[in-house]
């Protein structure tokens, strides 16, 4: 029986079932809990819904619903019976439920787990994806309420319901009774389901940034009568670009039917003509008239926004406030937002040639993607890579981020066939453990090349709504990189690896050749290749007298030569015979020839005072064998007479795998290769990353009833460290033994745990100011006897205080090796990090540690345990004995196994892990536990919630 409490309980709105998504077509529509205050809502769907929908629904003619029906389906308890709606613009748009069932079909409460559910979708919105995305949110409700099984029944004919259930990627049941098809499917995540909901995932959000950027109509709102300001300006980037689709001015002041600057003018969104669709609006108007602007666009069905407005949350509390509620508007009406205080999107692709963007020039067509949160490093970026001779695919600066983020746009970029390399600038990462998945996706495909600011600060740009994270920065830069990222410390370095690997092919390793026209040159850029970890062969040395001719026949050797995978070129001025001046054209047009029929091999130029060889370089320069696209011209430069903004010709804009970077100094260029080098071999062992290894000792099932257990009763959602006791069982069902230590309060007490344990054994203060601080000298090793054991008891109380201070412990030896550490832990943002690196001042002072994401492979765990800079230590360093790393390994795989099987699991530590020639021994283990998360990163989709 019930009290009137627990009722009350289970009927409690649960407000974080509620999410916006991201829909097959790229639109957006809010998921929530359905209410008894939606009743005529629910009524309204319903007679929107045609006829053989609800005879799908309901296996009979149903055409509207009684008083008792409507009741049934608004009136949940949220635990036995829940229903849930999508809706756009605040009316429904499709309806999930399910009713817990016992095994004779009947309704039921817990412990039943099987519910059957049944959806309903508005014809209007089938074939978006709303179903299935219901079903991933109904699905994870059930689990959190117990709910372990669903069974749907569904007419024969309903082919697109059925495809619903059979694509979702669960272990599922299929019958045949009296005309029904029945489907039984647990809810337990699959690797399968888990793919299919990502994959959904990405071509959602993928098709969401796609309509942004290729849109068949732009309506700018806020475009003054007279020249200047930020509407006008936007507009007349759009023009100069050459838009390809059709543009609208929108301001309130003007008067319908009239022009601005040739483009039709009206006075809302609403007055453009109902037969022509608008795709994007760029919003350019004070933030307090920005409500009214979107509510308008959501009405005339507009499918995004640019919100170039500033007045948010950079500005403060009150703008923060505003922001948040910009993006539930937007949301509502199924839109998504690149903004706002944002500085636009510029798409160079011959279809669209897009410049919705304040920069006055767009840049010419190539194939980098550019993705900016700030406006300012924007324009240096743009006008950085326009210098330079680059162009670029698409490029997103998306201000406040406070929806569409680079998370969104990497997505995009993936599948996008006219973008090669990306560069990202991130003052913060909203989602870190979504960005590394999406980046180490990206990053077998594509090079991604990011800066992140603000990484020392700790203090996220006001503009930014983020979650916190708890690692230090360094340790997300690392992990970042373990996933393919190319991390940099600043923009220009970024422009130079983008340069490098937009225009090269990726080295075959870190061997690289360099000649040029300057011994001194050669031999800096001979110490710059040590530094940054590559190999370089001898510099060759071409003399001053060296002409371009020689220029070329060196580089064709140098690219023939089997020993090299790299080649940089140094060149400074040079006297021609005649007396001329030095002629950068010659030398481009020779390094150009010498690429011809070469081996495909990365080639980067140093310069000194040959300003006009970058440029000539940029025109039209290939290291590739294959000649697929016509190189004609100088690039941009080639076209004094086009019009300022207009885009070049296909053929007139070489590619840039068609271009030698150059740099103005070798430091520079050396780290653009070495990034490149890092990144390629990132990607071979990408192709191979190991497995995760299933042990057959470890006690899953065991070891979640006992997490179970252990959480009973625990109410503080931050969790509770366990006893040792208790952590050293749990440990132990995955294969994980610790060293019985045994408290010794007195000397008689340590004595008796001498006797128990075996001498030698060793006394240890666990005092939290000396715990595992030996240097302090609060241990005793190899003590043989009991006469030992009590001189040693009597010099750490004289020494330190007294044994309650202290709390002493009798360990028994262990064999001599090297003391590691072993760390995991969930940071709320990033995920599930395993560390490792040794004991002592090398991890704690130094900060040499290691990290990986969880789960870790057995490859990563090799790696783990190399990458430390006191990883020789392990490996016989000036001759001491090798420890046994793979013991250590296999240890390290096991913390990750126990880590992600158990998401309850917060905190581990191992301190000290003794490593032995032969074997380890685990002398101190921590554990903590938390409730976990209602919903985590195997949960449903959603967007960022504000």
């Amino acid at each position: 029986m019930q009290s009137p409490s627990d009722q009350q309980e289970r009927h409690d709105y649960p407000a974080h079932w509620e999410a916006d998504v991201v829909l097959r077509d790229g639109g957006t529509a809010r998921i929530r809990p359905i209410t008894a205050e939606d009743a005529d809502r629910l009524v309204s769907f319903y007679e929107q819904v045609s006829d053989e929908s609800k005879y799908y629904r309901f296996f009979a003619p149903y055409p509207r619903l009684s008083a008792k029906d409507v009741r049934r389906f608004t009136h949940h308890d949220q635990v036995d019976r829940v229903g849930l709606a999508a809706t756009v613009g605040g009316e429904f748009i499709a309806t999930v439920r399910y009713d817990r069932i016992d095994d004779r079909g009947m309704a039921a409460s817990a412990p039943a787990d099987e519910a059957e559910v049944a959806f309903l979708v508005q014809d209007a919105h089938q074939g978006r994806g709303v179903a299935s995305t219901l079903l991933e949110h109904i699905a994870a409700v059930a689990r959190e309420r117990g709910i372990r099984r669903f069974a749907a029944e569904v007419l024969p004919a309903n082919t697109k319901m059925i495809k619903v259930f059979t694509d979702a990627g669960y272990q599922q049941k299929r019958s045949f009774e009296d005309g029904v098809v029945r489907l039984e499917f647990d809810l337990e995540p699959t690797d399968r389901s888990l793919a299919v909901q990502r994959a959904r995932e990405h071509r959602a959000e993928a098709r969401s940034v796609q309509r942004l950027l290729t849109p068949r109509s732009v309506a700018v709102v806020g475009v003054g009568r007279t020249p200047g300001g930020v509407g006008r300006s936007v507009l007349r980037n759009l023009q100069e670009a050459g838009y390809a689709g059709r543009l609208y001015a929108v301001n309130g002041e003007f008067d319908d039917g009239g022009t601005i600057d040739g483009v039709p003018a009206h006075r809302s969104v609403r007055d453009i003509d109902p037969g022509e669709p608008v795709d994007l609006a760029v919003v350019a108007v004070p933030a307090e008239r920005v409500p009214q602007v979107v509510a308008e666009c959501g009405e005339r069905g507009v499918q995004g926004l640019v919100v170039i407005s500033a007045g948010y949350a950079e500005s403060g509390a009150e703008g923060r406030e505003r922001q948040r509620e910009l993006v539930r508007q937007a949301r509502s009406y199924g839109m998504r937002i690149i903004g706002p205080n944002a500085f636009g999107v510029i798409n160079t692709s011959e279809e669209v040639r897009l410049n919705a963007s304040l920069a006055p020039e767009g840049p010419v067509r190539g194939r980098i993607g550019l993705f900016t949160q700030s406006g300012a490093i924007g324009i240096a970026l743009l006008s950085g890579l326009h210098r330079r001779g680059a162009g670029l695919s698409t490029f997103v600066g998306s201000g406040n981020r406070a929806d569409v983020s680079g998370n969104d746009v990497l997505q995009y970029w993936y599948e996008d066939p006219d973008t090669d390399v990306t560069l990202m600038y991130l003052e913060t990462i909203g989602n870190p453990r979504k960005f590394t998945r999406l980046a180490r996706r990206s990053a077998t495909a594509k090079p991604l090349v990011v800066v992140q600011g603000a990484r020392h600060s700790g203090i996220a740009p006001t503009g930014h709504a983020v979650q916190p994270t708890r690692l230090p920065h360094a340790t997300v830069s690392a992990l970042l990189r373990q996933a393919g990222v190319i991390r940099v410390d600043t923009v220009t370095e970024m422009v130079d690896a983008g340069l490098l690997l937009a225009g090269q092919p990726l080295p075959e390793g870190p061997r690289v050749a360099i000649l040029g026209n300057s011994e001194s040159l050669g031999l800096l850029t001979y110490d710059a290749c040590v530094a940054d970890g590559l190999r370089p062969l001898t510099p060759r040395d071409l003399t001053t007298g060296a002409t371009p001719a020689d220029f070329r026949a060196a580089l064709a050797q140098a690219l023939s030569d089997d020993a090299c995978d790299a080649v940089i070129v140094n060149a400074i001025p040079w006297v021609r015979e005649d007396g001329g001046a030095t002629d950068p054209e010659t030398l481009a047009t020779e390094l150009r020839a010498a690429t011809a029929g070469c081996p495909a091999k990365p080639v980067a130029v140093v310069h000194v005072e040959l300003g006009g060889l970058a440029s000539a370089l940029a025109a039209a320069t290939r290291t590739r064998p294959d000649a697929t696209v016509p190189v004609l011209g100088d690039g941009d430069h080639a076209h004094p007479s086009r019009p300022p903004g207009q885009l070049p010709t296909t053929d007139a804009v070489p590619p840039e795998e068609h271009r030698i970077p150059a740099y103005p100094a070798a430091e520079r260029a050396v780290r653009a290769l070495s990034e490149a080098v890092k990144y390629a071999q990132w990607r071979r062992d990408a192709a191979e990353p190991g497995k995760v290894h299933e042990y057959e000792d470890i006690d899953e099932s065991g070891a979640a009833e006992r997490i179970t257990a252990l959480l009973a009763g625990e109410d503080d959602p931050r969790g509770a460290t366990l006893a040792p006791a208790d952590a050293h069982e749990l440990l132990g069902r995955y294969g994980i033994p610790v060293r019985q230590a045994l408290p010794a309060p007195d000397p008689d007490a340590a004595a008796e745990a001498a006797r128990a344990l075996g001498y030698p054994v060793a006394l240890k203060t666990t005092a939290p100011h000396l715990r595992h601080r030996a240097d302090l000298g609060g241990v005793r090793l190899d003590l043989a006897d009991e006469e030992q054991l009590r001189r040693a008891y009597q010099e750490l109380t004289d020494l330190f205080g007294k044994p309650a201070e202290l709390r002493p412990v009798v360990q028994g030896m262990v064999p001599r090796g090297v003391d590691t550490v072993v760390r995991a832990v969930i940071d709320p943002a990033a995920g599930a990090v395993l560390s490792f690196g040794l004991a002592g001042a090398a991890s704690e002072l130094l900060g040499d540690t290691a990290h990986r994401l969880v789960p870790v492979t057995d490859r990563e765990a090799g790696s783990l345990v190399r990458s430390i800079r006191t990883a020789p230590l392990l490996f016989g360093w000036r001759g001491s004995a090798p420890v046994d790393t793979p013991a250590l390994e296999e240890l390290l795989q096991r913390v990750s196994r126990l880590v992600d099987d158990h998401p309850e699991v917060v905190g581990v530590s191992l301190e000290p892990v003794v490593v032995a020639p032969r074997g380890l021994s685990v002398l101190g283990a921590s554990v903590r536990l938390a409730p976990p998360p209602a919903r985590d990163d195997l949960g449903p989709r959603t967007l960022p919630g504000y």
